[in-house]
């Protein structure tokens, strides 16, 4: 399945990408971030480093000097002030992006091979409605892995929607509906325990290009 282009094309204006494809040029982590990685075998640690120089490019792109990308109570990165952004890896990739919050209230995006999800995974994250539009959408583009794309949007709103609201959401507490035509989709959030001020909907871009899954959710200052 060929759908959309990179990650940048999910993305508006305003929103500084920067993708690695390998860990062949990890910068070196300050000191609290080496603290986040300490017992982590080898190869989780070149991943984390690549992912947090792509972080320190993009901020650069902003015109924000080099600091500290540490992590928070579920291990989202915690940015600068007056600064939203998401990191996101999977095999053969990594990616930040980051945006000023006068412009980005949230921002979350994922990568993920262009695969179907291992047995009893989409039990396990979709909702049975959701699992009803996938073979929807399945018996139009049967090409299409749309459980994969499904979980991916899902890790998107999630990246968003915690650092916006100080809440988690769990797999089964969003309800995202796909487009096959344009490469968007919708997310209607549904904690089980009303989360005031918070969106009432998110929406998102999604691209199957390369052999990888990308999504991205974005709202809007």
């Amino acid at each position: 399945m060929a759908v959309g282009h990179g990650l940048a094309a999910l993305l508006p204006p305003g929103v500084v990408v920067v993708e690695a494809y390998d860990d062949s040029e990890p910068a070196p982590l300050f000191p609290a971030e080496e603290a986040l990685v300490a017992r982590a075998v080898a190869g989780r640690r070149a991943e984390f480093a690549t992912g947090r120089r792509c972080a320190r490019d993009a901020l650069r792109r902003l015109g924000l000097p080099a600091a500290p990308i540490l992590s928070g109570p579920r291990r989202e990165p915690v940015w600068p002030e007056g600064v939203v952004g998401s990191i996101t890896h999977c095999a053969g990739y990594r990616a930040a992006v980051v945006a000023l919050a006068r412009d980005v209230a949230a921002l979350g995006i994922d990568a993920e091979p262009d695969e179907p999800l291992p047995a009893g995974v989409l039990d396990v994250v979709a909702r049975p409605a959701e699992r009803d539009r996938l073979e929807e959408l399945a018996r139009g583009r049967p090409d299409g892995n749309w459980d994969r794309v499904l979980f991916s949007a899902k890790e998107s709103v999630f990246k968003a929607w915690y650092p916006l609201t100080g809440a988690p959401l769990e797999f089964d507490e969003g309800d995202v509906v796909l487009s096959c035509d344009d490469g968007t989709f919708a997310v209607a959030p549904l904690p089980r325990t009303p989360v005031p001020g918070a969106p009432r909907t998110l929406a998102g871009r999604w691209g199957a290009v390369g052999g990888l899954v990308r999504t991205a959710v974005v709202l809007p200052a």
